[in-house]
């Protein structure tokens, strides 16, 4: 049994509640149980949920579907990963309609410390198929998780080109895992779970992949990653928004420059003309932008630099030593310090090579 799960399913489909109240709601009252137990007055008096939001929660009777899609899960063995769960991806939980839950089949690390995100046309050219192959072998010498959208296109060559270069990599699909869309992918989707990449959604099972499921497909693309490459897109389309709201998330954008009157290269040519993506036209520049050159003279090892450490340093290490990677607000909220004092020794730390920073104000141990 999964009590707790229930009702964290449940909360993701009462009408009238979005990812966000649901989010609000769970910190407010510290599980989703919790939310379909308290009183309805305690409920009216939350910021944004008023009358009708308390009202749907009260009278939300469908737990029999979440149920069901227990079932469903333990069956298929999908991974649930509630907005609370050390296994969600952490950077999703500082995009500001980041989902409550999601549903995951696979072993890919969605906290790996180096994530990119490859989209791009469906239609691309001879030229798009080559540089998302050019692009993608020359991260294989890094352990990267590459992320898109499973669709035709870009999407599947970035995919495609990952596994036969060893790379694990991750669909984000706009329906429910009972299926795969497009239907010609489900061999490509195989291979992907067979050689340690995944297959992530916050749609439950029977969710067909209508159209207006993609925009949100697209920012948990954006969200889940460190950076957005952009190879061939329209000035309209899915990567477009991709785009958008990666940079709407402050992370870093990338786009292959095309022919002038190109069409399937004029979004590209928009964003960096609007300076909204850098130019790339190597991978390395890439690489060296996002600091993830690899280093050839060896650090100092990190036990040997511990008895330099002040307390407040200490603190930090250890909190970083529980987690791959851990975004600067959570640091903040966890330390117990003041900002200025983290920022502080986080920088000295920085300087001696005992931290990194990582894209996004995200921190790991050098």
């Amino acid at each position: 049994m999964h009590p707790e799960l229930l009702y964290q399913i449940a909360i993701t489909q009462v009408p009238n509640i979005g990812y966000v109240h649901a989010r609000t709601l769970v910190q407010h009252f510290g599980s989703a149980s919790a939310v379909f137990t308290a009183r309805r007055s305690l409920l009216e008096k939350m910021e944004g949920i008023g009358t009708v939001r308390a009202n749907s929660i009260k009278s939300f009777n469908s737990f029999d579907e979440a149920a069901a899609e227990i079932a469903f899960i333990d069956k298929y063995k999908i991974q649930p990963l509630f907005f609370t769960d050390v296994n969600y991806p952490q950077r999703l939980l500082h995009c500001y309609d980041a989902p409550a839950l999601l549903y995951y089949k696979g072993t890919a690390n969605l906290n790996a410390s180096k994530i990119v995100a490859i989209v791009g046309t469906r239609n691309n050219t001879d030229y798009g198929k080559q540089v998302t192959e050019n692009i993608v072998e020359e991260l294989s010498s890094l352990e990267v998780v590459v992320v898109s959208g499973l669709a035709f296109g870009i999407d599947g060559i970035a995919h495609k080109c990952a596994l036969k270069n060893d790379l694990p990599t991750v669909g984000v699909v706009g329906h429910g895992l009972d299926q795969i869309y497009p239907y010609e992918h489900n061999g490509l989707a195989k291979d992907m779970l067979k050689h340690g990449g995944g297959l992530l959604t916050e749609f439950r099972s029977k969710t067909k992949p209508d159209k207006h499921n993609f925009p949100g497909r697209n920012r948990i693309v954006a969200g889940i990653s460190d950076a957005t490459i952009l190879v061939e897109t329209g000035i309209k389309g899915g990567s477009m928004i991709t785009a958008e709201i990666a940079n709407s998330y402050n992370r870093d954008v990338f786009a292959v420059p095309g022919k002038i009157k190109d069409t399937k290269s004029a979004g590209c040519n928009h964003l960096i003309k609007n300076n909204k993506a850098a130019l790339l036209d190597d991978a390395s520049e890439f690489l060296e932008i996002m600091g993830w050159q690899q280093k050839t003279t060896k650090r100092k090892p990190q036990k040997e630099l511990f008895v330099e450490l002040s307390e407040d340093e200490k603190t930090l290490v250890a909190l970083l030593q529980q987690k791959e990677i851990m975004h600067i607000d959570e640091i903040n909220l966890q330390s117990g310090m003041s900002m200025s004092a983290v920022a502080a020794a986080m920088l000295n730390m920085e300087l001696m090579g005992v931290v990194r920073t990582l894209p996004g104000k995200m921190y790991k141990l050098g």
